[in-house]
């Protein structure tokens, strides 16, 4: 890294490609050497760099917010993440929009509420929903008063469900009615029962000195965002820290620029990157990465697919959504990091009835690493993952 320290009126540092991929993954939690018992001090530490981690459906192999403490810190008791977001007044995550679905650190609750407020007037919202809510607002304030009298509920426990129709998720009215209000902040997660939601009022689920804090103001909250996201990243252009918490342009560019002018932001030009960059102040820049994971396809590292590509020349999509004859590498293929490269895509399944995790396909990227090492330091990941998820990896050799 070379230049003067940027700030206002000075020139931007200049940062090398390889210098770059170190300080995200510095920033993103795998510089740091895994412990052999992973308690609930480590798994905050994990959380609380991200900010957030996405909920997902799909589960080929496990749920997607538990992946990326496996990721960082190896087999760690799943049941620690489930405390932290479900465990009543001692929680310390919550579940809203931030990159998409959410678990969120609970701190960060008032700087969402400006996306509750948008919500309740149909902006920010998906469009269906905003509809909805427009249309049939008697009905949902009929469902808010259900919840209130009769919560913790299910969309499937309410007295006017609805039935569910074909398209839009398949979601009931009561669903609709449901996913608006926690949009809107009116109803939040109080736990999940077979990973459907069973919502309830806030105040009887978030902690009420998290409720009493003050409500910034929009251009704060978005500072705060932003200032979260550069953190994580440790270095980023303007539309990666953006996409983080899914912000609007001209605002996330605000923000950018008032961090700049704190000092919190540092401005980088970054080798091979077109755009300007933005260095984290406080971000590390070691010297080694010497990190072996597998990492969920919904992982912050590769949230950003521009920003993969530009790191780590890695061009990802992930296959779920493409007919099986499209697919490349697989239909659940995760990136395995090896030191600071992304070495490879292992396409992996839990086969739960068989007792068995399986390895579908395999693709090597041309990263020039020692094949017989990065095959042993797979082997080995994958060892730890299947003793993770209590499966067997078996003696299978990993596919050619």
């Amino acid at each position: 890294m070379s230049g003067r320290a940027a700030g206002p009126g000075l020139r931007p540092l200049h940062i090398s490609a390889p210098s770059a991929r170190r300080i995200a993954l510095a920033a993103a939690g795998f510089r740091e050497p895994r412990v052999e018992q992973p308690t609930a001090r480590h798994l905050a530490r994990v959380v609380g760099r991200l900010g957030l981690v996405q909920i997902d459906s799909v589960n080929v192999l496990a749920r997607a917010h538990y992946v990326p403490a496996f990721s960082r810190l190896g087999p760690y008791p799943a049941a620690l993440l489930d405390r932290a977001a479900y465990a009543g007044r001692g929680r310390s995550l919550f579940e809203y929009w931030g990159h998409e679905a959410s678990l969120i650190r609970l701190d960060l609750q008032p700087a969402l509420r400006w996306r509750m407020e948008e919500a309740r007037s149909g902006r920010g919202i998906y469009g269906g929903l905003a509809r909805f809510a427009a249309e049939r607002q008697p009905f949902i304030e009929a469902v808010l008063r259900e919840v209130e009298s009769a919560g913790p509920i299910t969309a499937g426990e309410l007295a006017e469900a609805g039935a569910s129709r074909k398209g839009w998720w398949e979601w009931s009215d009561g669903k609709r009615a449901l996913e608006w209000l926690f949009w809107a902040g009116l109803v939040t997660t109080r736990t999940r029962r077979n990973f459907a939601r069973v919502y309830d009022l806030p105040e009887r689920v978030l902690p009420p000195e998290v409720l009493a804090r003050p409500t910034p103001e929009p251009s704060d909250a978005h500072r705060e965002l932003v200032r979260v996201a550069a953190r994580a990243l440790g270095v980023a252009t303007e539309p990666d820290l953006r996409d983080y918490f899914r912000l609007d342009p001209a605002r996330s560019r605000a923000a950018v620029a008032a961090l700049v002018e704190a000092g919190d932001l540092l401005p980088a030009s970054v080798e091979g990157w077109a755009a300007p960059a933005y260095l984290d102040r406080d971000a590390a820049v070691p010297r080694r990465i010497a990190a072996r994971s597998l990492v969920s396809p919904f992982d912050p590292l590769v949230w950003s697919r521009d920003r993969t590509e530009r790191l780590f020349g890695f061009r990802y999509r992930i296959e779920i959504y493409m007919p099986a004859h499209k697919r490349q590498h697989g239909y659940y293929a995760l990136p395995f990091l090896l030191g600071d490269r992304l070495a490879a895509r292992v396409d992996l399944k839990a086969d739960r009835a068989a007792g068995r995790l399986l390895v579908q396909h395999l693709h090597v990227e041309p990263t020039d690493p020692d094949p017989a090492e990065l095959r042993a330091a797979l082997e080995a990941e994958l060892t730890e993952m299947a003793r993770w998820l209590e499966l067997d990896r078996g003696r299978e050799a990993l596919p050619a």
